[in-house]
């Protein structure tokens, strides 16, 4: 179920709170170990980039979680700010 008074988590805020900060790893680290630019990892924590498959994939792998973990995070992301959208529109 979508909150209904305040946007979901970004997904990049997640990663930051819940998986960098408790673990101690920087951003540089994650992106190493995912084989992806800091930019990427850094992006995505500043919630200026989406989740992506592949993202979503590499996170997984990283942190023994799911894929669709990652991707439910920005599903819910999308659809709360496109019903608030469209119910501004209707």
């Amino acid at each position: 179920m979508l909150p209904k008074h305040r946007a979901p988590t970004h997904p990049g805020e997640i990663l930051l709170e819940e998986f960098l900060k408790p673990t101690g790893m920087t951003q540089t680290t994650l992106a190493e170990k995912m084989g992806v630019p800091i930019q990427r990892v850094n992006t995505l924590i500043n919630g200026k980039r989406d989740m992506t498959a592949e993202t979503a994939i590499l996170l997984a792998r990283t942190f023994e979680t799911t894929p669709q973990f990652w991707m439910n995070l920005q599903t819910a992301w999308d659809l709360w700010h496109a019903q608030r959208k469209m119910s501004r529109t209707a």
